[in-house]
């Protein structure tokens, strides 16, 4: 029988995930990673759902390596002038790596998460397509998945709905069945990161506005502080909107109106394409830029150092240190690290 550890996060995807591995016949058990002095409440309602389904459960604190893989690097993102996706950072150096290693070392064949995506293998490779709940789907998290990784991960959650994994969790008696989905990075619940930033320590880079047409604005509170698209807490006197549309080394931070914001080239770096090894030629596809947008159509020409992107139609607030993913209709590309925009 096939061992499977599931990675339990104290929400209703990764319990329902167990649930749904259970009734297939395999051999189940679950774990939390303790990451940061927020997770408690999250492992304590990840073992109570463990103990509720029956199944083992290990607790690994990985604080240590938390903080080497994820805040660090999102630390050093923000002070080069990056807005960084810290999930993504977590996903390929701990849910995906140390976890998985842990996993294979304990005895298992297997991990599984609670993410929407759907993996399939097809001509010898495997592919990640996108959930069957659309509005769910959580391919653009998992673009870095390598081969020999897909290899070894199970997505029970694939082909359910939000609503289907809620009705298995009530059915099963769980309390986290009626849980609410977290909206916030996890180790800034509060999701000031500017205050989270100061309070770690970080001095936050002076600088000043510089204005659409060159003009001095006066200081700036750090630019850090700062994401390409901001439009409220600039306090600066305008006679319209205006938004950060650019930061720059020496800690300017550069300000226009929307129609400023609107980039058709982006220029991406440590790209991982999951159907293929690498790019050798114009490929054309859709893309985000973030979670939340939907695809627009695009023209992947291989760079470099990377790729660069080419929209049919300019996009707004491309932000640096943001994940570009890519995809075929359903099947994921892949994707990478944007590093700048140009302006057409």
């Amino acid at each position: 029988m096939k061992k499977i550890l599931v990675g339990m996060s104290g929400g209703v995807d990764s319990a329902a995930a167990v649930l749904s591995l259970k009734a297939e016949g395999y051999h189940v058990d679950g774990a939390t990673m303790l990451l940061h002095p927020y997770g408690g409440g999250e492992a304590q309602e990840a073992r109570r759902s463990a103990q509720a389904m029956g199944i083992g459960f290990y607790e690994f604190n990985w604080q240590g390596a938390f903080r080497a893989a994820v805040i660090e690097p999102f630390q050093a993102a923000y002070a080069r002038g990056d807005t960084p996706n810290p999930c993504i950072f977590c996903n390929r150096a701990l849910k995906f790596g140390l976890f998985l290693d842990t996993a294979l070392e304990l005895g298992y064949d297997s991990i599984a998460t609670g993410h929407y995506a759907r993996a399939t293998r097809e001509h010898g490779r495997w592919l990640l397509y996108t959930a069957r709940d659309t509005k769910k789907d959580q391919t653009y998290m998992l673009y870095h998945l390598s081969q020999a990784q897909l290899a070894r991960l199970v997505l029970p959650m694939g082909d359910l709905t939000k609503e289907e994994a809620r009705a298995m969790a009530a059915q099963a008696g769980l309390a986290v069945s009626s849980k609410r989905d977290s909206q916030d990075i996890c180790f800034i619940p509060d999701g000031d990161y500017p205050g989270y930033l100061r309070r770690a320590g970080a001095v936050f880079q002076p600088g000043h506005f510089l204005g659409p047409q060159g003009e001095d604005l006066g200081p700036h509170q750090g630019m850090e502080a700062y994401t390409i698209g901001q439009r409220r807490g600039l306090d600066v006197a305008y006679g319209s909107r205006i938004y950060v549309v650019g930061k720059d080394p020496d800690g300017t931070v550069r300000l226009g109106p929307d129609e400023a914001l609107y980039q058709r080239r982006v220029t991406v770096q440590d790209v991982n394409f999951i159907p293929f090894d690498r790019l050798t030629a114009p490929l054309r596809a859709q893309a985000k830029l973030r979670y939340s947008p939907q695809a627009a159509p695009c023209t992947i020409e291989p760079a470099e150092r990377g790729v660069e992107l080419i929209f049919d139609t300019p996009q707004r607030a491309v932000t640096p240190g943001q994940a570009a993913v890519f995809y075929d209709g359903p099947l994921l590309l892949g994707g990478g690290t944007i590093t700048a925009g140009a302006w057409e």
